[in-house]
Parts: structure tokens; sequence; C-alpha cells
């Protein structure tokens, strides 16, 4: 009975090693799952950040003006549809004080009839010498070329339509000047050309073959111009023309036109003309030409400018050669 006794006193003993793994296999899984749950309770309080898309914003579409209805008024933010004229890559001509000392071989070139493209007149600049550009007032880019080529350095004039012989057939535009207009209808005019021509400092005549004959009409014209400190150079479209004479009785800065550079649409024969317009400011001192901004001439002022400088003829405006 004692040796029982003894026994079941031993297994009461014994130690329970068989439960200590499970009891600690428990207590890892809990504490995994414990660090899981910690986890991604934080992910959760974390806010997450999305970017944003970029904002895309829509381009601003810019309607060209119709042909005809152009009534745009004068503005200093003025952007022509054709080109910005002042992002052009065109560095501006330096300034150059007016009345400048002349020696012999002085010419200035006016190009008549600009005011239809912004492309003419940054073609022309990019031969980087003087040129004036006389602008016939109520085109559709009138104002767009005038600010463009004055933020270019370039002098600007008002190229005055004036009645040529045989109108009406001989169509001009519905803006000129006729013999059968009052004087102040002629001054309402005038001053409506300064409004579409800005930065204008003198002026010379579109056609007007008939008008600058007349002594009384061109006296009306040239008195306006005086008054507003403008110059007038006569185009001298017709041999007849009391322009220039008149302008000198009146005590108004003037010149006239010595040579036509373009009557000819041929490259080479413009060029000839320009050599004649050069040989003439040899001879004279200075010369005064006339030209158009067609195709074929600005490629012949583009080829023969450069030259012609080289060989010692000095480029101004039409500015330094009136008197």
């Amino acid at each position: 009975m004692a040796k029982r006794r003894n026994i079941k006193a031993k297994k009461r003993n014994k130690p329970a090693g068989n439960k200590r793994p499970l009891i600690i296999l428990i207590m890892v899984i809990a504490m995994i799952a414990l660090v899981f749950f910690l986890l991604e309770k934080l992910k959760r309080s974390v806010p997450v950040t999305v970017p944003e898309k970029p904002v895309q914003e829509k381009p601003v579409q810019i309607k060209p003006v119709p042909k005809g209805s152009y009534k745009m008024p004068v503005r200093k933010d003025y952007v022509n549809v054709e080109h910005q004229p002042y992002t052009s890559t065109i560095a501006p001509l330096p300034k150059h004080p007016r009345k400048r000392a002349l020696g012999p071989g002085t010419v200035a070139i006016i190009v008549d009839d600009m005011g239809s493209s912004i492309q003419e007149v940054n073609e022309l600049m990019k031969i980087r010498l003087p040129l004036t550009f006389s602008i016939i007032p109520g085109l559709v880019k009138s104002k767009g070329v005038a600010q463009t080529a004055h933020a270019g350095g370039y002098q600007v004039m008002i190229h005055i339509p004036m009645e040529p012989q045989g109108y009406p057939h001989q169509r001009m535009e519905q803006s000129g000047l006729l013999l059968s207009q009052s004087d102040d209808e002629i001054h309402k005019r005038l001053n409506g050309f300064l409004q579409e021509v800005p930065y204008a400092i003198g002026a010379n005549n579109h056609m007007g073959s008939r008008f600058t004959e007349d002594r009384a009409k061109m006296e009306t014209v040239l008195g306006f111009l005086k008054g507003r400190g403008l110059f007038f150079i006569d185009s001298k479209t017709t041999p007849h023309s009391v322009g220039y004479s008149l302008a000198r009785e009146m005590g108004l800065e003037t010149a006239s036109r010595n040579v036509f550079i373009d009557n000819v649409q041929d490259v080479e024969a413009i060029k000839a003309q320009l050599e004649q317009l050069a040989g003439m400011a040899h001879r004279k001192g200075v010369a005064i030409g006339i030209c158009h901004p067609h195709k074929a001439t600005i490629l012949a002022l583009t080829a023969a400018m450069p030259e012609l400088q080289r060989s010692g003829i000095t480029f101004v405006y039409a500015s330094d050669l009136v008197r």
C-alpha cells in the first residue's frame, strides 16, 4: 500500500511540461495579431494625399477682324491677330537724333502702301537699315503696322489718299480727300487719319495726281499738317504738283521724291533703280526713293541695301531730309 501511495505522489509532483509549448504558441500568435492590429490602425490614421491633376487652360480663341469692318479704338495693349507686334524677336534699331549731319551719298527710302500686313513690316525690318513706312489709314492692319514699326525703332508716316486724275473711274480709298469736299470735311478726315496711324511724324500723298495740283485744297492739307508738327513729302505723282513749293512758302518742313524704285516688278530691275538712286545721291548729296511692299521689292531691298551701304551710301529716315 505504501508503495502505491508513493507512485501516486510522484505522479502529482511530476511537472506538466507538455502544456508550456502550447501556451507560448498562443502568446506569440496573440502578440503578432496585436502588432498587425496596431499597424492597421496607424495606417488608417495617416491621411493619403492624391496628387492633383494639372488644370489645362483652354486656349483663347482670337477671331480675325472681318475685312472692311476695322474700327478698333486706339489702345496701348493692342494685339494684332496676324502677328503680335511687341513679341517680335527683331531688336529695335538704335535711336538717332533728327537733323544729324549729312554727307554726300545720303538716301532715304519710303515704303508706301503699308497697312495690309504685319508680316511685310517684319520682313522689311530684318534688313536692319533705316526705312520709313508710309501707312494708308483705314486698312485692316494700319494700326498694327504703325505700332510694330514704332516698337522696332522705325519711323512712320501717313500715306494720305488724295483724288487722282480720272476719278471716279480711277478708284481710290473711300476715306480719301476729294476736291469737292469742304475744308471742315478735309480736317475731319485728316484727324481720323491721325487716329488710324499712331506715331506718325509726317505725311505724303497716295495717288493725288489731281488733288495735289489744286493750290487751295493743298493749302488746307498743309496748314493742318503744319499745325500738328508733321512734315510733308511730295510723292510727285504729277509733274504739276504744287505740294513741295507751297509747303516751302508756308514754312512747312518738306521734301520731294526723286525716284520711284519699283514701277517694274522684277528684282533686277528694282536693284537697277536703287543704283540710280544711289548715283543721284552721290551727285546731289541726298536723294529720296519711294517703293512698295511687293515681294520682289522686299527681296531686292534685302539684297541691295547692305551692299550699297558698304559702297558708301548712308541710309537715313525721311525726316532727316526735310528742310
